[in-house]
């Protein structure tokens, strides 16, 4: 019997993955069946079972995938010194994840963040998958901490607040973007970087008792 060559074996999971995503975003997790899976993607339950026994095992691959991408990505920028500011870093990353997943699609719009959203959601019954989330938000949370000591290294951020205050910050930024596309509809990435690049920019007015020298 002939060998498979990894790459083979690599572009049939991609294929089961990306059909996944397309059936869990038209239909629910819950709704969409095995049977279901098995038609969007085209292949025999045997040919599926061999890389997923479960749909659960499915959705907790689609979910462990998003978040390596993302700490990837996070942890390539700190290594750059220094860093793109976060106005630059957080666009670019969301805009490469969102852009590696624009032809997942159903019915003209974006599989991806609607299918965020049910992995969300999922966490709250699911506790294998919940504690796949949690590690994934730590790991990001300690790729954002690391970001943040390399702006204060190169003199761009001062050191007045916890850097994992920022990190969930940031966090929750990108995590609002991509809900926001989920529920209203989509958006460039071009809109994070701006509207962050404006709120960079403003200038905490002194208090009064720093302008008049009292304490």
């Amino acid at each position: 019997m002939a060998r498979v060559s990894q790459e083979h074996l690599d572009a049939r999971r991609r294929q089961i993955l990306d059909g996944a995503t397309r059936c869990f975003a038209r239909s629910g997790f819950h709704a969409a069946s095995m049977q279901d899976v098995l038609r969007e993607i085209g292949l025999s339950p045997g040919a599926v079972y061999r890389y997923f026994g479960s749909k659960d095992e499915l959705i907790a691959a689609i979910a462990a995938e998003v978040f390596r991408d993302v700490r990837s990505a996070f942890d390539a920028a700190a290594r750059q010194s220094p860093p793109p500011l976060p106005d630059e870093l957080l666009a670019q990353v969301v805009g490469q994840v969102m852009a590696a997943r624009d032809g997942l699609r159903v019915d003209g719009r974006p599989a991806f963040p609607g299918l965020v959203l049910q992995v969300w959601t999922e966490t709250l019954r699911d506790e294998r998958l919940a504690a796949l989330l949690r590690q994934g938000y730590v790991e990001m949370r300690g790729a954002w901490v690391r970001l943040v000591e390399a702006y204060r290294a190169a003199g761009l951020m001062a050191d007045d607040v916890p850097a994992d205050h920022v990190a969930r910050t940031m966090i929750a930024v990108a995590q609002g973007f991509i809900a926001q596309q989920a529920l209203f509809g989509e958006a460039s990435s071009e809109v994070l970087k701006d509207g962050l690049r404006a709120l960079m920019t403003m200038d905490r007015p002194a208090r009064s008792e720093d302008r008049t020298g009292t304490r």
